[in-house]
């Protein structure tokens, strides 16, 4: 039976479907000869690991309670139990993981949403572990960052931290691999401003949709977390980058669908709610018009192109694999030598909690060659 430790950090949504996901697939992977033992779980505020790496690992029992605990909003603190876990707050968390990482090789799995992951992440890449990530920020900090995390390359798997479960990351990487170049990527990325570009396509006020996919939980708690287009920014800069583009945030064109004057530091989430949001339907509307006076539809993507990667809203053919696009599915059209003219299609749900830890715990098994 071939064993990879886990190390998990982050127990938000997608890292407490994680742990469902590893529990409800013990049978599975045992068929193929594969056990993964989770050793240790990070919070914000701690981190909770066995007493012995080498030897032990939480029971499906205990991992399914640490889920309970954090959907409940507690601390890992709670759920220390003598001779099975121990716990450290930070700074020793760091200085405990990187002990553990000079002697144990494991996977180190990122599904937080945390900007300060990246420095113990590219520590423990350089002293043999493997890094699996949802989070998309250690992705987009500095060019020397990136770089340096990328010394392994082989180590590295990151496929959710674009399009969830969709093999976004896995077909450039086998396309760029083939010695093929990519000329040309768009593609709507945000399955929130997906649902809410093809909703006012239907007629309805753009305030009425936003506040609709407030509703079914396709945004954050602030949709002006979605609406800035910093999350669908981040994914291409990703893309950019594998393309070998050496591009910092900067470098991206970001149109916002709200002005300045109703940023989160100068407007309050009620105030936008109740009163800014209904202002922009009307340029919303004229936009849409327009676009259908072309024969075409208006949706949010990300073009990257000649060196370039622009986020915004596009005028797109009603028949291209963007223009059908319904919904929160992500949709990702790529240009290259062999799909010139008819570009491969990547297309399905690019978000949400499951998807993204499924795959997450795809990527996982993939690095199983590199334990023992």
């Amino acid at each position: 039976m071939k064993n990879i430790p886990i190390i998990l950090m982050g127990c938000g949504g997608v890292g407490r479907q994680l742990l469902h996901h590893i529990v409800s697939c013990r049978t599975l992977h045992a068929n193929k000869g594969i056990h993964l033992r989770v050793v240790g779980i990070f919070d914000s505020k701690s981190f909770l690991v066995v007493p012995d790496v080498s030897s032990m690992e939480f029971n499906d029992t205990f991992l399914m309670n640490i889920c309970q605990i954090k959907s409940n909003g507690l601390s890992l603190q709670t759920c220390v139990e003598s001779g099975k876990s121990e716990a450290f707050s930070s700074p020793e968390s760091t200085k405990k993981l990187t002990d553990i990482a000079a002697r144990l090789a494991f996977t180190l799995v990122d599904c937080s949403a945390s900007s300060e992951t990246i420095g113990t992440i590219t520590q423990a890449v350089n002293l043999g572990c493997c890094v699996v990530l949802a989070n998309k920020k250690p992705l987009t900090s500095s060019m020397e960052e990136f770089d340096n995390l990328f010394l392994q390359p082989r180590r590295i798997r990151h496929e959710s931290t674009v399009g969830a479960g969709l093999p976004i990351i896995a077909s450039l990487n086998r396309i760029l691999s083939s010695g093929d170049t990519i000329y040309r990527i768009i593609g709507s990325l945000s399955g929130t401003l997906g649902y809410v570009m093809s909703e006012v396509e239907d007629g309805k006020p753009f305030s009425e949709v936003v506040k609709a996919a407030q509703a079914l939980g396709y945004t954050e708690p602030d949709p002006r977390d979605d609406l800035s287009g910093m999350d669908v920014a981040r994914k291409g800069l990703i893309l950019a980058r594998l393309l070998g583009h050496r591009m910092d945030m900067s470098s991206i064109k970001i149109e916002s669908l709200y002005p300045d004057k109703m940023r989160p530091n100068t407007m309050s989430l009620k105030d936008f709610l109740a009163n800014g949001l209904q202002l922009l339907d009307n340029d919303i509307e004229e936009r849409i018009k327009k676009a259908s006076s072309n024969g075409n539809v208006l949706r949010y993507v990300c073009v990257i192109e000649n060196s370039r990667c622009n986020v915004g809203i596009e005028e797109l053919p009603k028949e291209s694999a963007l223009g059908r696009l319904r919904g929160s599915d992500n949709v990702v059209e790529i240009y290259n030598r062999c799909y010139k003219e008819q570009p491969l299609v990547i297309q399905g749900a690019g978000a949400g909690n499951d998807t993204t830890a499924a795959g997450v715990l795809a990527d996982i098994l993939d690095l199983q060659d590199l334990f023992t």
